[in-house]
This record gives structure tokens, C-alpha cells and sequence, in this order.
């Protein structure tokens, strides 16, 4: 399954601030955890998260600090700060309204979630 670009785009600053509130985490680790948490669904570029990382400091989300790695390659992590993790609650909160609304509309018209699918497996719950 490819996921829409649009919507990879709008989830990248929530996938981004969620993964460093996990840990610390530099450029090619950050996307190993999203093709990891996606089950190789989403697949990022440096191309595409560069900008994000990049935007989220400007905002004050993220602190960045260079570190020299046992191999000898200085990389650059990244931390989620104080206002980082007010965004991701904030972020958080707006995508469940969407995935409710989502949920909700797709239970009203009864639409058939496809065999094999995640969801197919479980019953979708009030407000979830």
C-alpha cells in the first residue's frame, strides 16, 4: 500500500516529535523508526525529513547537538524540548478528533474495511 504524499506530509511533525520523545535520535535513525512503526509502510527521505527537523527547530520544538559516534562520524541528534512536547499533546489531540471523525463517518455509511487490513481484525470502538 502507498500512502497519499499529502498525508504522509501532515503526520510527519507528530511521527517526528512522538519518535524523540521516545529517545534522542539522529537523521538515519529517525528513519529507520518510521519504516519500522509503519511496518515499512511509509519509507521517509532525508529529502523529506531535513525540512521537518529543520522547521521544528525554528519553532523552538526540537534542540539539535552534534556528537562524534563510536565510528569516528560526527552526527547530528536531536532532542524534543519543553515546547516540543506541548506541540506533540497539541498534535496528538487534533489527529484523535480527525481519526474519530474518520471512524465515525466510516461506520455510519458501513463502509467494508478490507480483508487483511489491521482494522478488519477488530470492531471499531466509540471515540476511538
Amino acid at each position: 500500500m502507498e500512502i497519499n504524499k499529502d498525508l504522509i506530509a501532515a503526520s510527519s511533525t507528530p511521527i517526528v516529535l512522538a519518535i524523540l520523545a521516545e529517545e534522542d535520535s539522529y537523521g538515519y535513525a529517525i528513519l529507520k523508526r518510521v519504516r519500522e512503526l509503519s511496518g515499512g509502510r511509509m519509507e521517509w527521505t532525508d529529502g523529506m525529513l531535513y525540512p521537518v527537523l529543520h522547521r521544528l527547530e525554528r519553532l523552538g520544538h526540537v534542540e539539535p547537538r552534534w556528537e562524534v559516534a563510536e565510528s569516528g562520524r560526527r552526527r547530528k541528534y536531536y532532542r524534543i524540548t519543553s515546547r516540543g512536547r506541548a506541540q506533540l499533546a497539541e498534535e496528538r489531540r487534533q489527529w484523535e478528533a480527525v481519526d474519530a471523525t474518520l471512524r465515525g463517518i466510516w461506520q455510519a455509511l458501513f463502509l467494508p474495511v478490507p480483508a487483511g487490513h489491521p482494522a478488519s481484525a477488530a470492531p471499531l470502538s466509540q471515540g476511538a
